[in-house]
């Protein structure tokens, strides 16, 4: 049986959400992850320094009961009109990002940001805080397979606009993306999430509808994956792990909400296709050290154990439906006591 040691990964997006449900959502981010880079798109929106700490606090009980030490990083969400007062606020409460949601691209994303120019005084306030920008990277005006690819005009705007600013494109899902993070300065990193890597749009409507591995944005084509799998397992410092695990009850996937359960699976996931392309060596970088040096954080201390053995996803955990579910996968993932 073949195994592999790591320092203990990091995700860098992922939604926990709120309500009866943050607790095991919350348990289960803390079964591979040191730290957890929480999304602020919950109702209402953390887009105040109370009202991200009162999120803080509350997701950070349920961690500590876990009893593995991970360590929540908070973000706030840029909406127009906080003011620069506001960003300045959070950032003294702690907050590590502030999240763009250009308007009505993803869940709760309605009252998001409808151009740059809109938040210019809340983007330089980040900017002098060393606040790091987070953006949903997708122009929901656009046709859905090419929203990445059209909000890259906006996104090189913000970066030339804002030189000593940081930013992260979330999830990449295209091979214009890559290109465009690694043309942009070394202060622009990228997360890019187990199911990009892993499948592409026919394992949404291949042999039937599949809801389950819905995400925004979408799955693209197996070019665009290749892509991804690439810049992974490159070393490049620029590209780092980010599940956005976002679960949604049956009934609301069943309806049609975007987002895939992967926590539980994403480090087993990420063994496999690091194991398939060659690249064991390249996924302690990936998964806990690229993202950790971007926002200027020592690495966890303590160690993940991945092992070579099948197993079956489960059809529903924590009232869920997991990405993968009823896929066979060769690894397993668990901390070392």
């Amino acid at each position: 049986m073949r195994e592999l040691l790591i320092t203990l990964p990091d995700d860098f997006h992922v939604h926990l959400r709120q309500g009866p449900a943050l607790a095991a959502y919350s348990r289960r981010s803390a079964e591979h992850f040191g730290r957890v880079l929480v999304m602020p798109n919950v109702v209402p929106p953390l887009s105040s320094a109370r009202a991200m700490d009162d999120y803080r606090r509350s997701a950070e009980a349920h961690l500590a009961a876990s009893g593995s030490g991970t360590r929540m990083l908070p973000t706030f969400k840029l909406v127009p009109g906080m003011g620069a007062e506001a960003v300045r606020a959070c950032a003294l409460a702690g907050a590590v990002a502030g999240k763009y949601y250009p308007a009505g691209s993803t869940t709760n994303a309605a009252d998001g940001v409808p151009d740059p120019d809109s938040v210019q005084g809340e983007l330089a306030a980040m900017e002098a805080a060393g606040v790091v920008l987070s953006v949903h990277a997708e122009d929901p005006g656009a046709p859905v397979l090419e929203r990445e690819e059209a909000f890259l005009p906006v996104l090189d705007r913000i970066v030339n606009s804002y030189p000593g600013l940081k930013v992260v494109m979330e999830h990449l899902s295209t091979a214009a993306a890559v290109d465009a993070v690694r043309s942009w300065p070394a202060r622009v990193g990228a997360t890019i999430t187990a199911h990009h890597l892993a499948f592409t749009l026919d394992d949404i409507l291949g042999e039937r509808l599949q809801p389950g591995f819905f995400c925004k944005p979408v799955l693209k084509a197996e070019r665009d994956r290749t892509a991804l799998v690439e810049a992974a397992i490159s070393g490049s410092p620029k590209f780092f792990f980010g599940s956005d695990s976002a679960p949604h009850p049956p009934e609301a996937k069943r309806s049609g909400a975007a987002g895939c359960y992967s926590s539980p699976v994403a480090m087993p996931l990420l063994a496999g296709l690091f194991d398939q392309a060659g690249a064991l060596g390249a996924l302690e970088a990936f998964c806990a050290v690229n993202g950790a040096r971007f926002y200027g954080l020592a690495a966890n201390s303590g160690k993940l154990r991945l092992w070579e053995e099948a197993w079956t996803v489960p059809a529903e955990l924590d009232g869920v439906e997991p990405l993968a579910a009823g896929r066979v996968l060769a690894w397993r993932a668990g901390r070392v006591p």
